[in-house]
């Protein structure tokens, strides 16, 4: 079904999985598309409950294919226009897909590979692997990309590691909140592994909405208009079918239904 990728779906999670690695899992316009296509299709499929992305080969993404650069290089605006628009896309699939999004980082991330990584939810990185936001070597600025990285590393960061396309490692990017856990190659299955199971142990409906909630209130002013926006949420998700049953459940010592 798909040329540059691999999707497995067991036990409520899903799998998405780069595969590319002779050319580091760097992305061309197939490779955006297929993604693009499969999150709306997860976004979709009631029995997943939570999504991986991960990678095959030693690197995570080197960011856009050579081949692909090669082509754009002669690309009108309007041409570039077009060809953003749908690196957006695919962003923006991941960053809004109902279901939570792990970030599986067995290897280098690079570039584009960054922005897959900041439109994911969590991240979990091996602790050899290198990033670097390496845009302006090539006289390019990493535009697209923005809005999640910055959001995933901070202001203070962005501002360093844009201007100085500086490699750094798996440490600093936990350090700097661009990832969440930093293990060795032994654990990261094990972690990802324990992350989900969080993830798929708790009220679907639940997780959803706090997904969007944190994308709703992130960075916003305390205003009036917001927290009414916080009381209704509440309101609403106190008076769903799951909201009743996990507090039953809770108050009655039993497991809640999706458990069952």
């Amino acid at each position: 079904m798909f040329h540059t990728l691999n999707l497995t779906t067991e036990a409520q999670m899903a799998t998405v999985t780069l595969n590319r690695p002779d050319v580091r899992n760097a992305f061309n316009e197939t490779t955006i598309a297929e993604i693009t296509q499969v999150f709306q299709q997860l976004d979709a499929d009631t029995s997943v409950r939570a999504v991986v992305l991960a990678a095959n080969g030693p690197a995570f993404c080197a960011g856009a294919d050579l081949n692909w650069m090669k082509k754009m290089a002669d690309y009108t605006h309007a041409e570039n226009l077009a060809d953003a628009g749908q690196l957006a896309a695919m962003l923006a699939a991941i960053y809004r897909c109902s279901k939570p999004v792990v970030a599986k980082v067995q290897g280098d991330c690079y570039a584009g590979g960054m922005g897959l990584v900041a439109a994911c939810d969590i991240a979990v990185s091996v602790d050899t692997a290198n990033y670097c936001l390496s845009e302006v070597k090539l006289g390019l600025i990493p535009a697209t990309i923005s809005p999640y990285v910055i959001k995933a590393m901070g202001e203070s960061a962005a501002r360093r590691y844009f201007i100085t396309a500086e490699r750094f490692a798996a440490s600093e990017a936990q350090r700097i909140g661009f990832v969440h856990e930093v293990v060795n190659a032994e654990a990261l299955d094990s972690k990802v592994a324990e992350i989900v199971k969080a993830l798929v142990s708790n009220s679907p409906n639940a997780v959803k909405q706090a997904k969007k909630l944190v994308q709703d209130v992130a960075s916003r002013e305390i205003t009036p208009e917001l927290v009414a926006a916080t009381v209704e949420g509440i309101a609403q998700i106190r008076a769903s079918e799951e909201g009743r049953e996990g507090v039953r459940s809770f108050l009655e010592k039993r497991k809640p239904s999706w458990l069952l």
